[in-house]
């Protein structure tokens, strides 16, 4: 449901031409934008607030490393004022909506951005992130936001938000793409004060990992994200994850010192030159929430950093027992109209989950999980340490392409997945097998999977050459899987797992007669080992091909096995 929209709405400025450096490099062909505190060079940038615009003299240097690696710029995206907000509504050009629906807010602060890549009107886009503003937006639109670590993308040439913070980020409907301009856009720059070389972990997390999810999980009655990230969490453990419930009181905490302590001063230090000239061009509530940062003295803001430090002491230990967190990307989700009648309160709610991460040094990748119950989307945010950005990036690929969603607003499929850039070593080697019946997830030998290191790859369907049976007097129920000549059988549902191929003896030693494993024909035209029955046993076994596949049989018998154990 894409609105059709005032383009001033959504972007600030469009040259008659796109801007391209070159034609060659490893962005060659990719359309980009940039929200609009971020500097081109001949192009005005406003961050939202006519009184303070300026025409850049020249590129950020984020910008000029795209264009040298052949990307093309087709302009700059609305914003949050100032990026300050969550919510995508607090802008004089007017509030951008979200892509899925229209009604709702888009996020912020970097809304533009991700409303044109979620509508396929760019294949990336550049954003911010301070709290939040690279993830919610992602999130709330169905599409990739990747928040790297600090420093690891020069932000000269940006107009700051709090700069010992900020991050220039990325936004994609496909992970492995964000990741490609991450490659690209990373590197020391001496021009920026807090430009710094990170040293980025280069092994993925591994077939099975640890997620701390918090304890204590607050979505403002909101029961629909509620379901979803129970969704989220069942799909991470089907992909060989183990959820370690963690205290969250500690990132909570630090959240709120983004805004309730003298680190507000930050928000008013970027701007104080022109906030204190011209503090009536600034709209509301933009203009209280940098105006609080006014008052504090130097001592005050000391101590906000002192017990910010304290903080992360206390949150380092959570570290020891997880690769990973994983929360909600945001809590809930607003209508425009309601967003303005309640500007502050409902912001706050959808940074519950984003505000500590860079006060903290971590990295983020927010990711699609689902469409709510209600329509709306829904996503994640897997969080890691400083320099865990190729390790967010391989594992939120699985995960995104673990969803079967389509890119942002656009209904197209997901492409195959791609290496990640910075994952330089090689796995060892993996084999995939589809399985169709007591081993698929939530069933009772799906942990003859996840037990070797098994990770779920994809649901789909068999070529329709296939029959189905349920097979008599085997504990645990199994059906039987028989290939038949075209035009004879069905499409059958099935999960196509992946395990190291190390484990795979051992797996398929496990696998009883009547039953064996061979080449099963998917969908798609491709062969995958799989599960299939030998003819003779299937004598008298009910067919029910009809019903598409083994959990649609459980579900039919449900009653009936209920009333006779």
């Amino acid at each position: 449901m894409v609105q059709d929209l005032n383009q001033s709405t959504l972007w600030l400025f469009q040259p008659p031409t796109p801007v391209q450096a070159t034609e060659v490099g490893p962005l060659c062909g990719l359309k980009f934008a940039v929200k609009d505190n971020i500097d081109v060079a001949g192009w005005p940038t406003t961050a939202a607030c006519p009184a303070f615009a300026y025409t850049a003299h020249a590129h950020a240097t984020v910008v000029q490393k795209l264009l040298d690696a052949g990307a093309s710029l087709h302009g700059k995206t609305n914003l949050d004022q100032f990026a300050c907000g969550l919510n995508g509504t607090r802008s004089p050009y007017g509030a951008v909506p979200n892509a899925i629906n229209p009604l709702y807010v888009s996020g912020g602060s970097s809304s533009g951005s991700a409303y044109v890549v979620a509508t396929g009107q760019v294949d990336f886009a550049l954003g911010t992130d301070t709290a939040g503003s690279g993830r919610v937006p992602a999130g709330l639109n169905n599409i990739v936001g990747l928040k790297p670590s600090r420093g690891l993308i020069s932000a000269q040439g940006v107009v700051p938000a709090a700069q010992a913070v900020d991050c220039v980020s990325i936004f994609a409907t496909t992970v492995a793409r964000a990741a490609q301009v991450l490659a690209v856009a990373l590197g020391y720059d001496a021009e920026d004060p807090y430009s710094r070389t990170v040293l980025l972990a280069s092994t993925p997390f591994g077939a099975r990992f640890r997620f701390g999810i918090p304890a204590s999980l607050e979505f403002f009655g909101d029961e629909a994200a509620r379901a979803a990230f129970d969704e989220a969490i069942q799909r991470l453990k089907d992909l060989g994850g183990e959820a370690v419930p963690i205290d969250f009181s500690v990132f909570s905490a630090c959240a709120d010192m983004l805004y309730g302590s003298a680190l507000v001063a930050q928000r008013y230090e970027a701007i104080r030159e022109f906030f204190d000239a011209h503090e009536a061009e600034v709209m509301e509530p933009v203009r209280s929430i940098i105006g609080a940062g006014r008052p504090y003295c130097a001592a005050d803001l000391v101590a906000a950093q002192t017990r910010l430090a304290a903080l992360a002491q206390q949150a380092a230990p959570l570290w020891r027992g997880i690769d990973l967190m994983v929360v909600p990307t945001a809590p809930t989700h607003h209508t425009i109209e309601r967003m303005r009648a309640d500007p502050v309160a409902l912001n706050r709610q959808l940074g519950a989950y984003t505000n500590f991460v860079n006060l903290l040094d971590y990295a983020a990748l927010s990711v699609p999980s689902s469409f709510r119950s209600d329509g709306l989307p829904f996503g994640i945010t897997l969080i890691g340490r400083c320099g865990s950005d190729w390790q967010l990036a391989e594992l939120g690929q699985r995960y995104h392409h673990a969803t079967g969603l389509t890119q942002g607003a656009t209904g197209l499929p997901l492409p195959e997945p791609q290496p990640i850039a910075g994952l330089t070593l090689a796995s060892p080697p993996r084999v995939q097998v589809a399985v169709v019946g007591a081993h698929l997830s939530g069933m009772p030998l799906n942990g003859q999977l996840t037990e070797r290191g098994a990770t779920l790859i994809s649901r789909t369907h068999t070529a329709p050459v296939y029959r189905l049976y349920a097979l008599p007097d085997t504990t645990p129920p199994k059906p039987g899987l028989l290939r038949v000549a075209p035009g004879e059988g069905g499409r059958i549902e099935i999960e196509v797992w992946e395990m190291p191929l190390s484990e795979y003896g051992s797996f398929v030693a496990l696998v009883p007669a009547p039953l064996s494993i061979g080449s099963l024909q998917v969908a798609d035209g491709s062969s995958v080992q799989g599960f299939l029955c030998e003819p003779l046993a299937l004598q008298g076994a009910a067919d029910i091909t009809h019903l598409g596949g083994w959990r649609a049989y459980l579900a039919s018998t449900a009653p009936a096995r209920l009333a006779f154990p």
